[in-house]
C-alpha cells in the first residue's frame, strides 16, 4: 500500500474521532481523496484559543529563513465562509524587503477544540507588481471543502487533510512527535509537537513543522524535494 493511500485512510479515521458523529468524513481514495463531512455553523466557537494554533486577535509572528520574511498576523475582521465566521490572518512574504506573496487565510475552530481551515485568497508579486492567484480557495465554491490544520488532541500517528479544492489545494498533515523542546531565536520551547506536511498534487516534497505550546509555529523546515527553512524570530501574543 502506498503512503498516500495509508495517509488517507488514517485521514478518514481521523476525521472520524475529531467529528464524533454518525455521517463521519469518508475517504474515496480512487476519487482523488475526496470526502464528505457533517458540520454546520453552531459546530464552531467565537474564538480560536488551541494550544498549539491560538489565533487571538492581534496575535502576530515573524518568521525568516532561505532569504525570506514572513509576518503573520491575526486581524479584528472576520469574514463569513460556508456560515461559518471565520478568523481572517494576513500573510506577507518578503525578499529583501520586495513583497512577494500576500495571503489572506481563514479559519474557525469547532466547539471540540479542533482548527479549520476555510480557504485562503493569495496573490503572488513580481517586481512590485500582482500576478498569480494560483492555490487560492474558499470552501464551499467549486467542490473546494475545508480541512483540518490542528487537531484538538494531537497524537503521534494522527493524520488529516488540511485542505481540498481538487487540483489545487489538497495538503495532508500528520503529527510524528509530541513532547520535544526546541530552541530557535524567539525563545526556548517546550512542549512541541512535530508534523510532517506533504501533498500528492508534489509527492516528492515533505515539510516538516514545529509547533510550540501557547505559541504557534515556531519552526518550519523541507525534509523531502528542497531545503527551504524558516523560524520564528519574533512572537507577539494578541488578545
Amino acid at each position: 500500500m502506498s503512503r498516500i493511500l495509508k495517509s488517507l485512510l488514517l485521514v478518514c479515521l481521523a476525521f472520524i474521532t475529531a467529528c464524533g458523529r454518525d455521517a463521519a468524513p469518508v475517504i474515496d481514495p480512487g476519487d482523488g481523496g475526496n470526502y464528505a463531512f457533517d458540520l454546520t455553523p453552531a459546530d464552531f466557537a467565537a474564538a480560536i484559543d488551541n494550544p498549539y494554533l491560538p489565533m487571538a486577535v492581534g496575535s502576530r509572528w515573524v518568521y525568516e529563513g532561505s532569504g525570506e520574511r514572513i509576518e503573520v498576523e491575526v486581524l479584528a475582521e472576520t469574514r463569513l465562509v460556508m456560515g461559518i465566521t471565520a478568523t481572517v490572518v494576513h500573510d506577507a512574504v518578503t525578499a529583501d524587503g520586495e513583497l512577494i506573496e500576500d495571503t489572506y487565510d481563514w479559519f474557525a475552530q469547532d466547539t471540540t477544540g479542533n482548527v479549520w481551515y476555510l480557504g485562503e485568497a493569495s496573490v503572488e508579486y513580481q517586481n512590485g507588481q500582482p500576478g498569480s492567484t494560483a492555490g487560492s480557495w474558499e470552501a464551499g465554491v467549486d467542490g473546494a471543502l475545508p480541512g483540518i490544520v490542528m487537531p484538538a488532541q494531537p497524537a503521534v500517528g494522527h493524520a488529516y487533510r488540511q485542505e481540498y479544492y481538487r487540483g489545487e489545494a489538497e495538503d495532508l498533515a500528520e503529527i510524528v512527535r509530541v513532547g520535544e523542546a526546541l530552541t530557535v531565536p524567539s525563545g526556548d520551547y517546550t512542549d512541541v509537537m512535530v508534523t510532517t506536511e506533504w501533498t500528492p498534487l508534489a509527492p516528492d516534497t515533505v515539510e516538516e513543522k514545529y509547533y510550540a505550546a501557547g505559541v504557534g509555529m515556531i519552526k518550519e523546515m523541507m525534509i523531502r524535494g528542497g531545503s527551504d527553512s524558516a523560524v520564528l524570530v519574533e512572537y507577539t501574543p494578541g488578545g
